[in-house]
Parts: structure tokens; sequence; C-alpha cells
């Protein structure tokens, strides 16, 4: 018996009428669906594992990417921050664990020099600009330009020869007068003996008495003729007026030379001892005068442009007589003996005067000091690896070190590189380079006892721990050896490569450290050959370049 049409249907019947077995055109709607589902199933579950992953630290979590060492190297900052900060657990880098590669030095106790930095100008002690002193042909020149010379040299020689017959003549003319001169006394006794026997008038010995007279002045006229001949042939012959260097010659062998040449025949600089020119604030000039009057010699230092290499060491010889109103600086003349002749006359140099001395006072790098809102602080660097913020006041500077004063202690080891992503309380591990590692092996220090740092320094205890583990690839950890001794390199073709106190690099056997074996095999190249400068610089470049592309992203 049939149902009626308008009968309601059953779940079984509904089920059965659209079942794909039995409906041919749902079987084939179902068929074309079934690639989109596992396809979602698929993809779900990459996500899956992708969080998972993700979750844990990853693959070398601050690495990135496989030939990134840079990124490598700062992942324990993130992880630092994270523990000492207060940024929790995990991160964005992974575990809380991971630790800031630092450099360190001692804090010590020294004599630092007060001293005001200037730009000095070179002056010659004299300067002679030698002309000829009467006309003539150059006939000759005896000098190499740039020579030292010494006073009286000869340097050149004029044609002699309208001289020497000028002298030839002044001495015949001499000849002459003093013949007539002999003569006229002569006849003066005669005229002496007729008086006497009143056989000649009076007036005839007066006369030859005035000739006489007239004829003396005459020979004394000739004799000056004479010696200026002399004089003026002597001058065909140029030397040196003083001594010193030679500068280039203004004329050439053949020409006819004036005395009023304005450019001369050359000139000559006195260039032992040589005088340097600066100007330094009238500020100082109190502390400058005391000193001077106390007759202390006030060293100074002439550096090259680079402030890199010094030149030469002077002392304070003068100060001007009065302060020039417009800069507000007094004008200093130093001298220098210029034994190797390093400077040179108008050589601009830079100067450092040193107006005082400070005793025994503690003195950091000045890489060490830190400026923030708080003022001026050091990191040091505790026994556990943990870094604490000391503020320090900031003294004078002397060449690399500064006098500090604050909670610090000769000792202390603070941080000089690697402080830009620290904070109070992080996690750091010191990484000492190769020759210094090599220095504080040759100090003395046992193995286990901690590598000795740049300044020979032990590190802290924390970081120079011998059986710390860091993290390998896919979550794996390798022990790492005792010392750090045995992983540096030996041999004088050995490289320069760093090593730390702690990291997987103080492997025994190891060579490079762990993230090295992540770089493609000519980026690993060009990083063992790279100096501990220039790879601290390379990992440097690499984090501006991962810091600024997480800005990006943010």
């Amino acid at each position: 018996m049939m149902k009626p049409a308008s009968a309601p249907m059953s779940a079984a019947e509904f089920s059965t009428r659209h079942s794909p077995l039995i409906h041919p055109r749902a079987a084939r709607q179902t068929g074309l669906a079934k690639p989109f589902v596992i396809a979602g199933v698929a993809l779900l579950a990459v996500a899956a594992a992708w969080w998972a992953w993700s979750s844990r630290g990853g693959a070398d979590g601050a690495a990135g990417s496989p030939g990134d060492p840079a990124r490598a190297a700062s992942a324990p900052a993130s992880g630092a921050r994270g523990a000492g900060g207060g940024g929790g657990g995990g991160g964005r880098f992974g575990g809380a664990n991971r630790k800031q590669p630092v450099s360190v030095a001692a804090v010590r106790k020294q004599d630092v020099r007060v001293t005001v930095s200037a730009i000095g100008n070179i002056t010659a002690a004299n300067t002679a600009v030698v002309r000829a002193k009467v006309s003539g042909e150059l006939k000759a020149i005896y000098f190499k330009e740039g020579q030292a010379v010494k006073a009286g040299a000869v340097l050149a020689e004029i044609d002699p020869r309208s001289y020497q017959i000028a002298l030839a003549q002044a001495q015949g003319a001499l000849t002459r007068d003093q013949a007539q001169l002999a003569n006229a006394k002569i006849d003066l006794n005669r005229y002496r003996d007729l008086i006497a026997k009143d056989a000649a008038p009076k007036q005839q010995l007066d006369t030859q008495q005035a000739l006489v007279a007239q004829l003396e002045g005459t020979v004394m006229s000739d004799q000056a003729q004479v010696d200026n001949a002399k004089l003026q042939l002597s001058y065909t012959r140029v030397v040196a007026p003083i001594s010193g260097m030679v500068g280039l010659k203004q004329v050439d062998i053949g020409n006819n030379v004036q005395p009023g040449d304005v450019n001369g025949l050359l000139s000559i600089a006195q260039t032992r001892p040589v005088n340097v020119v600066f100007s330094v604030p009238d500020v100082q000039l109190p502390l400058i005068l005391r000193q001077l009057k106390a007759d202390k010699g006030l060293p100074v230092e002439a550096w090259d442009r680079d402030q890199k290499t010094k030149l030469a060491d002077g002392k304070l010889a003068s100060t001007d007589n009065a302060i020039d109103s417009a800069t507000g600086t007094i004008k200093l003349k130093a001298q220098f003996a210029n034994a190797k002749d390093e400077l040179f006359p108008n050589q601009f140099v830079n100067v450092r005067l040193q107006v005082d001395n400070i005793e025994d006072t503690l003195a950091v790098p000045s890489a060490a000091v830190l400026r923030g809102a708080q003022g001026t602080y050091v990191y040091v660097v505790n026994a556990d690896s943990t870094v604490t913020v000391r503020r320090v006041r900031a003294g004078a500077n002397d060449g690399d070190w500064v006098s500090v004063q604050g909670e610090l202690k000769a000792g202390n080891q603070v941080v000089t590189d690697g402080a830009d992503r620290l904070r109070e309380g992080a996690q750091v591990e010191v990484v000492v380079p190769q020759a210094a590692a090599g220095k504080g092996e040759g100090g003395g220090r046992g193995r286990g006892g901690g590598a000795g740092n740049a300044d020979g320094a032990a590190a802290p205890a924390g970081a120079a721990s011998g059986s710390a583990s860091a993290p390998e690839h896919g979550g794996r950890r390798r022990a790492a050896s005792s010392t750090s001794e045995d992983a540096t390199p030996k041999g004088p073709s050995a490289p320069s490569v760093p090593t730390t106190t702690s990291a997987p690099a103080a492997t025994a056997g190891a060579e490079d450290p762990p993230w090295m074996s992540r770089l493609p095999p000519e980026v690993a190249a060009k990083v063992r050959a790279m100096s501990p400068d220039e790879r601290a610089a390379f990992i440097q470049k690499r984090r501006e370049e991962r810091a600024k592309a997480a800005g990006n992203n943010n």
C-alpha cells in the first residue's frame, strides 16, 4: 500500500534517498569534495607542527637562518632580558637561559693625566731666504734640495772675475798712494833739518806736514777700497746663514742673479729645534701660568691627524702676551727637539698639553662608560655572570682610559662591548680574544681557573665555568670541556678566532663556535679568516640589520 504524497518522510527514507551510494548526482558531488578536505587537513597538520616548533624555540631559535652568526650571537641577549629584565620565560627567541656575549676589562688604579687638546701649527725656529748679495751669473750650485746644511756651508757660486779685477784696481791705487806717502815723509824729515839750521822757511815745513797727512788719508781710503773689493769678491760664494733644511732652488745655473730678487736663490728652515704654536681656552691660563712660574715643564705631545700615532714629545716654552678677545683663547708655543725630523714647518698636528696629573685614581676604558637618563654608568659583571648597573662620575680622559668616581673597586670587571642589550641582572657570557686567553694562560692561571681578559684579569667565576652547556640544532645540547685552552688553534698560521669561557667554542678539539657549522662553506671560510676585530664588526653589523628588520616587521 502506497503512502499519501503529503505524508512526512522518515529519517531512514531521507538518508536512503540522499545517500551517495544510491543517488548518482550526490555521489559525483561528494567525490569532487574529497581532495579539498584532504588538503585542509594537511594544512592544519603543518600549522600545528610549525606552532609546536616555534613554541620550543625552533632549531637554534635565535639563529633565524643557518647562515647568520650575528643572530645566533645576539640570541642570549633576549634570554638575558627575559631572566634579568623581567621579560618572562621563553621570550621572542626561546629559553630564558640565553646569555649575552660581552667583552670586559678590569677596573684599575693608575695616574690619569689632565690634558687639553688643540690643533697646532708647526713653525721653524728660524727661517732665512738666501739671496745673492752681488750681481752676476750663477756658475755652480753645491747643495741638494731637502738637504740639511750647517751655517757657513757654501751653497752656490757667482762668476767672480769682475770682482777680482776690481780688487786688483783697488790694490794698485793703494800701492801708488803708499809710495807717495813714503816720499812725502822723507821730504818732511829734510825740511825739519833745514829749519833747525835756519836754512828753510817755516812755511815750507808746514806745507810738507799737510801733504803727508793728506797722503795718509788717501792711503786709508785706498785700503778701504781694497777691503770692499775683497768683500764683494767673497759674496760671489753664497754661504748658508743658519743651520737647517734647504728648500727647493729658485734659480738655475746660468741665470743672472740680483740682490733684489724676491724669491732669492733658496730658503733654509731651522727645524732642530722646531716650534708648535697652538691656542687653548683662556680658562686654562691660570693653571698654566702657575705651572710655568713653578718652573715645571708642561709636557706637550704632537699627534697625527687621526690621533693614532704620536709624532714627538716636547715642552711648553712660552705664552702670548694677550688673549684673543674674538675667540677667548690664548696662543702658546711649545718647543720640540725634532731629532728625527718628524715635524715640518707649516704642518698641522693635534696637540695634547698636560696641565695636571691625577695620581692613583680609579680608571676604566672609555668604552665602558655609558650615558643615559640616570647619568653616566657602567655595567659590572658579578661572580654569577650577571650584570649590575653602577652609577659613576666620569673625570679626565687619558687616551682610551677615563678616571671615574663611584661604587667601583679595583679589579671589578666592567663591560666594554655588547652592552647595548643588557639590563639590570641580565646573564652574560664573557668573550675572551685568543691573544688575551693565551696571555692569561702564560700568566700562571691554571686549567679550569678561568681565562684572562684583555687586561690580564681573571674572568668572573660564572663566566669561566668549564661545565656549562649550550643549545644545539633541534634542541640537543653539547657539553663544553673544562677549559678553553684546547679549543684555541695552535701554531703561527692558526686563524685568530675568539673563544669564550663557557660557550661551545671551548669544546675540546673544536676550533669554531657552534654557529660556524651552520654557515655555508664559503661564508664560514671568510669568517675564519677574519681577525677578532673584523669578526666583532661583522657580528655587530648583522645585529643592527636584524634589529632593523625586526623594527620594520613590528
